[in-house]
């Protein structure tokens, strides 16, 4: 796994030098809000052998993470992709540098026509971030996904792109 350059980040392969950083940022109001506890995840980052993760780094600062999964079901193959960024770095274009980077590495280096992405309905920020990047809404999946503090359910809003979709 190699590092994958955007224009203005940097995605490296995932390793213990992150996880002190990418906890704190996982411990933010904001990220917490959307990721949950990550203190009741003792192997956080290493805990999904199914996914490809990236510490996101801004002129050489870990500022965030992004990870991929991949269905390998020839039926079915596409690529999913999950993304947290430090508050401190949001709307400044990194969140869409970071998703379009692997997007092009998973359609032109994994061979992959199709992704997707699955944003809470209400995180109007990230479905922007998304959109500009190429992806469409596909549906609203209806309590698809604890809240945070795992007392309630919210919505999701599927989104796909496929590869002629990525906007450069």
């Amino acid at each position: 796994m190699d590092k994958l350059s955007g224009r203005t980040v940097v995605l490296v392969p995932m390793a213990a030098e992150h996880v002190t950083e990418l906890r704190r940022i996982r411990r933010t109001p904001e990220v917490r809000s959307r990721w949950g506890d990550v203190d009741t995840e003792p192997d956080w980052p290493f805990d999904d052998p199914d996914a490809v993760v990236y510490a996101i780094l801004l002129d050489g600062t870990v500022r965030g993470l992004v990870q991929y999964g991949e269905e390998e079901e020839p039926m079915y193959r596409h690529a999913s992709i999950d993304i947290f960024l430090d508050p401190a770095v949001h709307g400044q274009g990194a969140g869409q540098d970071a998703v379009r980077t692997l997007a092009r590495h998973l359609i032109h280096d994994r061979g992959h026509h199709r992704l997707v992405i699955d944003p809470a309905a209400d995180n109007e920020p990230a479905i922007r971030c998304y959109t500009a990047v190429g992806f469409r809404p596909v549906g609203v999946m209806r309590r698809y996904e604890r809240d945070a503090d795992g007392a309630g359910w919210h919505d999701g809003l599927l989104m796909d792109l496929l590869a002629e979709e990525l906007r450069e």
